[in-house]
């Protein structure tokens, strides 16, 4: 069976994918990979064959031109009510209208008889609505959007749909789902789950692996953070884990932001992005921004974690983390910006067993869910 594989122009979005794709491939389908130029650095480091349609978006650049006076997302965006995140499907709504002409070329040439894709892009349906084959979507973890998106784009893209010979946007045939059922939001349609297996690139096992502290708590914010704006924040986190007494803090720091974030005491070590998964198993809790990918991993791991969420489906993400007692949020600008609070939530996250106890019972559960080589078995036999 060929499988097109589609993901909308960032790399994080496609990230929860991967596992999936390795299991097509190891159950006999062949699987192309197409989306935007920004995703196919990702789809090289995953070992898959991409071919790259229209224009780099470079969504980073574009969300920095709407930040002012050198502030981050959460000091400059307004935080949207649950009934309003389907606003974040838009900007995907108008990458399947630039695109969907390019795409349904490549579709035609290459023939596939199944598509998969993320949870916003739009494309795919279209897609497997002229070429008339199963689409299905893949949702990135805590998920406040999709279904409240996928309701306006059906109105949204209802021209695009007419024009394509189609009676509107039609429905994925199945939602696959990696958050666990216990952490996903009860207002979210039920979907199909699928285990999450930490994809977070390639590398080896570094060598400062071996633990120089009787604990380590890992802050890694991800590169965007840092992108747009972040660098005060990440210093602010850095020297405020730092406090923590009889602790390591390794912080996932693309190398370019290092001089800017200053000095930083001797138990704080910063690395290159390293994948979270050749190290995390030393680790004792983890600092982030609340990324799902992120969470999920250290989900996986059965580790506290304390979110620092900036904007979008991350506050919902950090407020059910903090629902199921696996770890604590701090989700606005006065909380994010106080030391002493973000020392005190770590140390809660170290010293209060019943934070252990929440997070190995949330990977527990997902251990519980079908694996993605499983979900390739049935998507290629069953559907």
């Amino acid at each position: 069976m060929r499988v097109l594989m589609m993901s909308t122009p960032v790399p994080t979005h496609f990230a929860p994918l991967v596992p999936l794709a390795w299991g097509l491939r190891a159950a006999g389908a062949e699987v192309l990979v197409t989306a935007q130029p920004d995703v196919m650095p990702m789809v090289r480091t995953a070992g898959l064959v991409g071919a790259p349609v229209g224009e780099k978006l470079d969504g980073d650049k574009h969300l920095l031109s709407f930040l002012t006076e050198g502030r981050r997302p959460l000091e400059c965006f307004t935080r949207f009510p649950p009934e309003e995140m389907g606003f974040y499907g838009r900007v995907w709504m108008d990458q399947a209208r630039t695109n969907i002409h390019a795409y349904l070329e490549l579709a035609r040439q290459w023939q596939p008889q199944l598509i998969v894709a993320d949870q916003v892009e739009y494309a795919s349906l279209l897609i497997g609505g002229v070429l008339g084959i199963p689409v299905i979507h893949h949702r990135w973890g805590v998920d406040p959007i999709s279904d409240l998106a996928l309701h306006e784009a059906r109105t949204e893209l209802a021209d695009l749909a007419e024009e394509l010979g189609l009676d509107g946007l039609p429905t994925p045939a199945q939602t696959l789902d990696p958050c666990p059922p216990s952490l996903q939001l009860p207002t979210t349609s039920p979907g199909t789950p699928i285990r999450h297996i930490p994809f977070n690139g390639y590398g080896e096992p570094p060598a400062w692996r071996t633990r120089t502290h009787p604990r380590r708590v890992v802050v890694t914010l991800g590169t965007r953070t840092l992108q747009l704006n972040g660098v005060p924040h990440v210093r602010r986190v850095l020297k405020a884990c730092a406090q923590v007494p009889d602790t390591e803090i390794i912080a996932t720091v693309t190398s370019q932001y290092w001089e800017e974030l200053g000095p930083m005491p001797s138990h704080v070590r910063l690395v290159p992005p390293t994948p979270l998964h050749l190290f995390i198993d030393t680790c004792d809790a983890m600092v982030h921004h609340s990324g799902s990918s992120t969470m999920l991993t250290a989900a996986t791991a059965g580790l506290p974690q304390l979110a620092l969420p900036q904007w979008s489906d991350q506050f919902a993400l950090g407020e059910q983390l903090q629902k199921s007692g696996a770890g604590l949020t701090l989700d606005d600008t006065t909380r994010q910006d106080d030391p002493t609070l973000i020392h005190n939530s770590v140390q809660q996250l170290l010293d209060q067993p019943r934070f252990r106890t929440a997070a190995e019972k949330l990977g527990q559960e997902i251990t519980t869910m079908p694996t993605p080589a499983e979900t390739a078995e049935h998507l290629l036999h069953k559907l």
